[in-house]
């Protein structure tokens, strides 16, 4: 199966609307009510069969969320052409993309080098185990998680870190907003492929973009 780099997607005609997330491409169509959101489903459900792709739809009564999901070998070569048709079928309904509200939150627990805790993530939320070191809900609903060492090895010690995956174009504004809402800038050095900041207590949180650009 043909597939695409985020870059490549992008280069596509007729997909504006989306952006790609550590979970694959996604749009967001905002809505009035969710009857009026309701509307994209069919388009939806008609552009996957005609394209090969399954995607997921998050139904709300404010948005719908549509996601085409990637896996290790990329994003599906007709990802390209599902994302223009449904890009088409919701501004035939009246439906505008909001790109500032697609995100990925992704949750990295660090732990022990002699503690391997993936076990009790995976049974106590029901996820499945991906590839050797990280997790994720078989429904794609919850947040994926990624399991790693911790930097500075110390034993009975774990910590988490949030990943929020956003659109390149919307990433400066969201590293702002969380700097100016008491937030401290952790390393820019990898910027604007990523942040990392902290809370005003310490908590780790990464503002990453570049699931959104990648060649």
């Amino acid at each position: 199966m043909t597939s695409l780099t985020p870059a490549e997607f992008h280069r596509a005609d007729g997909v504006g609307d989306w952006r790609v997330t550590a979970t694959g491409p996604q749009a967001v169509f905002a809505a009035a009510s969710f009857a009026e959101a309701a509307r994209l489903v069919p388009v939806v459900v008609a552009a996957g069969a005609r394209h090969g792709i399954r995607p997921d739809v998050d139904l709300r009564p404010e948005a719908v969320v549509v996601r085409v999901p990637s896996d290790e070998e990329g994003i599906p070569g007709a990802a390209r052409d599902f994302a223009r048709a449904v890009t088409e079928g919701a501004a035939a309904l009246g439906l505008a993309a909001d790109p500032a509200r697609v995100q990925t939150v992704g949750i990295y627990v660090a732990e022990h080098s002699g503690a391997d805790v993936r076990p009790f993530f995976l049974a106590a939320l029901g996820y499945d185990a991906v590839g050797d070191t990280d997790a994720a809900d078989p429904l794609r609903a919850g947040p994926p998680l990624a399991f790693n060492p911790l930097t500075g090895d110390a034993a009975g010690r774990g910590r988490t870190h949030l990943d929020v995956f956003v659109p390149a174009d919307q990433a400066q504004r969201r590293v702002d907003a969380a700097l100016a809402a008491g937030g401290r800038l952790v390393d820019d050095s990898h910027a604007p492929a990523w942040w990392t900041l902290a809370s005003p207590d310490n908590h780790g949180v990464d503002i990453a973009s570049w699931t959104d650009t990648a060649e």
